[in-house]
């Protein structure tokens, strides 16, 4: 029996576990599929756990002790060190012989260990702990990477101002500004796609959905009011820094990071590696101004996030509506199977089974192939019983067209290519009719409010200039808490401020569209273009 042999393990099974690293190399992720895995996993979680805390060597008492403390089944001292023999032949341990605690000659001829990691053991848990945590990683919507995003990127717009601006200081804030953003996009990304799977509770309790509803709607909503007014504050600075030069700050980055780079046999070395980081820098300034600019044709990943986090609120709407249907009463579609299952099981013979089966999916015999005239005339003359098996039954002749092709009529030649060139010009010239008469519509409606306006002093609007009212109403509402009379926002793309103060009275505005009067409560508005004063202060 080898002397690592696991009680209730086959003796060539712990032999083929216990084999020694040197013959075969270490293995230090055979304990995983090992048949005490569990053990052994509880058993290198205390040499993780001991070198968290500083502590190199462990005895075979030190992880007894450590498994007792876990609340696991602590096995006996002699399993515990077979399992170390194991870990220590797949070459996840090292062990040293242990001489402390000797005070006789019989104590210092029995044999005493100390075990420690290797490093092979310690990258397996590395990579072990690494998989746990992308497994159970839910994801969040991190508010808070968008303040500290917005603190960085003022710190670029200071230095981008500056004509010689410290490389160290840009490379830091760059650094750190894509260290934040990348950890935001991971988690949003892994938020949102976890959350259909999150919400779909079907089979929990009422009140305990219900409860869970209301904190997850809390938390979308306060994550959507800080997305709406953090990202557009960002997308200004993200203009306000395309204008100063970013490509300048990216530059010295590269520059900065290629100076560190070790010298090659390559002479041209240090451009290349120089070009390589600027093309890095690049694609990462591309992709974080695309997360928060729109663009034509392109709505920016903000505002692709915010309209899912919106979303989410329909369907727990609808798994609360299928919690209450089954609540009443109701029949849904597992009910229907159900009841079904119960039928077939109580079918007395299989001809009522198929009967069954055909009236409950319509599932018949096949009735898409045609056959001749002369074919059908010989069955009706002659019939052939269902039960008679293919081959013994009289083949049926079909058309040698569907034999070959598979249809009955010859395909013509294929359509001729659509030229949609014109159609696509007139779209684009619609779309850029619609887009000068919103940015005058923007133009005047900020001239009549001018530094603030009543909504009843608003009077007649067009078209154009009463959607962008309804939309600035809408923000601005849509922002609005309880209790708080006066409500600032901003628009999505960052070009308008809106400020919205209620008044006192029961006084009502009326405003004439060519549609007909709105109506509504009388309220103080002001509205501020953020373009034109970005501009004036550049």
């Amino acid at each position: 029996m080898n002397e690592y042999a696991a009680p209730g393990v086959p003796e060539a099974e712990a032999e083929a576990e216990a084999l020694p690293a040197e013959a075969s190399g270490p293995k230090p992720f055979a304990h995983v599929n090992a048949v005490n895995a569990g053990q052994y996993r509880r058993i290198m979680s205390a040499f993780v756990v001991a070198k968290r805390r500083f502590t190199v060597h462990l005895r075979p008492e030190d992880v007894r002790d450590y498994l007792v403390d876990s609340g696991a089944t602590a096995p006996d001292l002699e399993t515990v060190v077979d399992a170390l023999g194991r870990l220590q032949a797949w070459g996840n341990l090292r062990s040293d012989p242990d001489t402390s605690r000797v005070s006789t000659i019989e104590e210092f001829h029995r044999a005493r260990y100390l075990f420690q990691l290797t490093r092979e053991g310690e990258a397996a848990e590395d990579a072990l702990a690494a998989y746990e945590e992308a497994l159970g990683r839910r994801g969040a919507l991190q508010a808070a990477a968008l303040g500290d995003i917005v603190v960085q990127l003022r710190a670029l717009v200071e230095l981008a101002a500056v004509p010689d601006p410290d490389a160290a200081r840009v490379h830091l804030s760059l650094d750190q500004l894509t260290s934040r953003f990348t950890d935001l996009a991971d988690n949003a990304q892994a938020f949102m796609s976890s959350l259909q799977r999150t919400i779909d509770l079907r089979d929990a309790e009422v009140d305990a959905f219900l409860a869970y509803k209301d904190r997850l709607i809390e938390y979308l909503e306060r994550f959507i009011k800080d997305l709406v007014a953090t990202g557009a504050e960002i997308a200004g600075l993200v203009i306000a820094l395309q204008e100063l030069g970013v490509e300048r700050l990216l530059d010295i980055a590269a520059s900065r990071v290629s100076a560190d780079a070790a010298p090659g046999e390559d002479a041209d070395g240090p451009n290349r590696e120089f070009v390589r980081q600027r093309l890095l820098w690049a694609d990462r300034w591309v992709g974080f101004r695309g997360w928060f600019l729109s663009e034509p044709g392109r709505a920016s990943q903000a505002s692709l996030l915010r309209t899912q986090a919106r979303a989410a609120v329909p369907r727990l709407l609808a798994v609360v509506s299928t919690l209450n249907d089954r609540r009443a009463g109701r029949s849904d579609r597992s009910a229907d199977f159900r009841t079904l299952a119960l039928w077939f099981a109580q079918a007395p013979d299989d001809a009522s089974l198929h009967r069954l089966w055909r009236s409950a999916f319509g599932l018949h015999s096949s009735r898409h192939l045609t056959i001749d005239a002369e074919t059908l005339d010989a069955r009706q003359t002659s019939p052939v019983r269902p039960t008679t098996s293919w081959t013994a039954a009289p083949p049926i002749t079909i058309s040698p067209r569907l034999r070959e092709t598979g249809h009955y009529e010859r395909r013509g030649k294929p359509n001729n290519v659509i030229d949609r060139s014109e159609r696509k010009r007139f779209l684009a010239e619609r779309a850029a009719v619609e887009a000068a008469q919103t940015a005058a519509a923007r133009e005047t409606l900020a001239a009549k409010v001018g530094a603030s306006c009543r909504l009843s002093d608003l009077g007649a609007l067009e078209p154009q200039e009463f959607g962008l009212f309804l939309r600035l109403l809408g923000d601005a509402l849509s922002a609005k808490t309880p209790g708080k009379g006066t409500v600032e926002t901003t628009t999505s793309d960052g070009s308008l401020a809106v400020s919205l103060h209620q008044l006192d009275g029961d006084q009502i505005a009326e405003i004439y569209t060519d549609a007909g009067v709105f109506r509504g409560p009388d309220q103080l508005l002001r509205i501020t273009d953020l373009s034109v004063s970005r501009s004036e202060a550049v």
